[in-house]
């Protein structure tokens, strides 16, 4: 190609192809688009579900209402499916969909500049450079693991890994294991591992809670019942009522009570040692950290070969961890059960306005947006999973699925009316934004004392939701031009669909 060639603009760069770039692919092909791409930085599909792959690893939200409104599964096959399955389901569906000739593998996004002047974004990646009208963020924050600071702990001598970057290669059979952190992946895979080892040594900061999972393996009949016109529909709203009024709690901290106590009694039944069920019992409300559920992990507590060390770790030396209460373990293998980039996503680092200011910069006092999806200084960009949105209580689909709609609403508006910028106006995300803190200042995440990936490190709340979904998808139904500063062009902006 020529020097004096003219790039190819893409309609829309969509950034990673997990469950929101896949659901945003098949979206805007519904829409008549055509003229787009998915850049993944991986060699498949599937994000959250592809990099998770320890021992356990499943969801915590039933299997009926953890799949696209669209494309809904009738045989699944248990109430909360594994990891294997859901990404089986995901691969499925871009295929059926036909959008996997779409992405573009090992394109990791390096940086992603919009320029006013042609009025493009300019996406780098590694031998690559596209330039796009617009830009969906679909990166996620579930998969970008946390490696804690530790003194000693990049010099151990032993085998050390993360749990989202689980080692196969590496047996556990035989050896002296220490878990560090008990969050959602590590009471799945704690249970799994127990058996294997010779002796497991549980570091844990702060006790979760943890309530029993109505899971089980779905009959053939049961199978076949959803296989029926509307059942399957029936079935998924009524879990989705049932979560939703679980999700009133969140928003009313006292009604969480009653709910405590049935945590108090899978604890008290499961666990029998005095000492070891006083470390267990959380001193916070319950639902201000994740609410963690499990049949398994209490009993594999139990066994004798495992140690719960109720303290945070301060220290490697060597292969001797020691806690932050001078407890102390010999250990050939470390494993990091130690969360995920959530109020600082490593997106945000390479995301940057005309000026050059990255996003990470610009959400410097904490992440905010306008509905969780678009950003003032960002023109033409759009974020799913953005901050703000996080439920805490219900699936993830819905909350994708609610902002591709407003996704789309923008882009045919733009297409129907020539826009060929958008850009929300800094009121209209501060006013909504003064809404948000007012209304977070009394759900469970601010006040059930405890710290949680909600809250940054200024103690900001930059991910909770304050209302339900059935307002979020009401704010997220349609763009609302009243809130941007629109540009147009006489010619037309997007190419294709009507």
């Amino acid at each position: 190609m020529s020097s004096n060639t003219s790039p190819h603009v893409y309609d829309a760069v969509v950034i990673g192809a997990g469950i929101s770039g896949i659901g945003a692919g098949i979206r805007l092909n519904d829409a008549g688009f055509d003229n787009w791409v998915i850049l993944e930085k991986a060699a498949d599909l599937g994000g959250t579900w592809r990099d998770n792959t320890y021992p356990g690893c499943a969801c915590d939200v039933p299997s009926a209402l953890y799949s696209y409104s669209f494309a809904q599964k009738p045989d699944w096959s248990r109430a909360f499916a594994g990891q294997g399955e859901i990404l089986d389901y995901v691969r499925a569906v871009a295929s059926q969909h036909r959008i996997t000739d779409q992405i573009h593998f090992q394109q990791p996004v390096e940086r992603a500049q919009w320029q006013e002047q042609p009025g493009h974004w300019r996406v780098e990646t590694p031998d690559r450079c596209y330039h796009a009208r617009t830009i969906i963020a679909c990166s996620g924050y579930l998969h970008e693991p946390i490696v804690p600071d530790i003194p000693g702990l990049k010099a151990f001598p032993g085998t050390l890994f993360h749990s989202a970057r689980w080692n196969h290669h590496h047996s556990l059979q035989g050896e002296r294991v220490a878990v560090v952190g008990t969050g959602a992946s590590a009471i799945q895979f704690v249970p799994e591992i127990q058996p294997d080892v010779a002796r497991l040594h549980v570091f844990q900061r702060t006790p979760q809670w943890v309530l029993p999972k109505p899971d089980h393996a779905i009959p053939d009949i049961e199978r076949r019942f959803f296989e029926l016109p509307l059942t399957l529909k029936a079935w998924r709203t009524l879990l989705y009522g049932g979560f939703e009024t679980f999700g009133v709690g969140f928003r009313n901290p006292k009604l969480l009570e009653q709910i405590q106590k049935l945590g108090l009694a899978h604890l008290r039944w499961a666990v029998q040692d005095p000492a070891l069920r006083a470390s267990l019992t959380p001193d916070y409300t319950l639902g201000c950290k994740r609410v963690l559920m499990s049949n398994n992990y209490y009993p594999a507590l139990n066994q004798a070969n495992v140690q719960v060390h109720a303290t945070g770790l301060k220290e490697v030396q060597g292969r001797t961890l020691i806690g932050q209460n001078g407890s102390r373990a010999e250990v050939d293998t470390i494993i990091l059960g130690t969360g995920f980039h959530v109020t600082e996503p490593p997106i945000a680092q390479r995301i940057f306005n005309d000026a050059g200011q990255s996003l990470s910069q610009m959400w410097s006092e904490g992440m905010q947006a306008y509905r969780g999806t678009t950003i003032n200084g960002l023109p033409n960009a759009f974020m799913v999973l953005g901050p703000n949105l996080g439920i805490g209580h219900n699936s993830a689909f819905i909350v994708i699925e609610a902002q591709l709609n407003y996704i789309l609403s923008t882009l045919r508006t733009m297409r129907a009316k020539r826009l060929s910028r958008i850009e929300v106006r800094a009121d209209a995300q501060a006013r909504y934004n003064q809404r948000v803190q007012a209304d977070l200042r009394k759900t469970v995440w601010n006040t059930g004392g405890c710290s949680s990936y909600y809250l940054d490190r200024n103690g900001f709340n930059s991910v909770g939701f304050p209302w339900s979904t059935l307002t979020m998808q009401r704010l997220l139904k349609r763009f609302d031009a009243r809130s941007y500063h629109l540009s147009n062009r006489d010619e037309p902006v997007f190419g294709g669909g009507s």
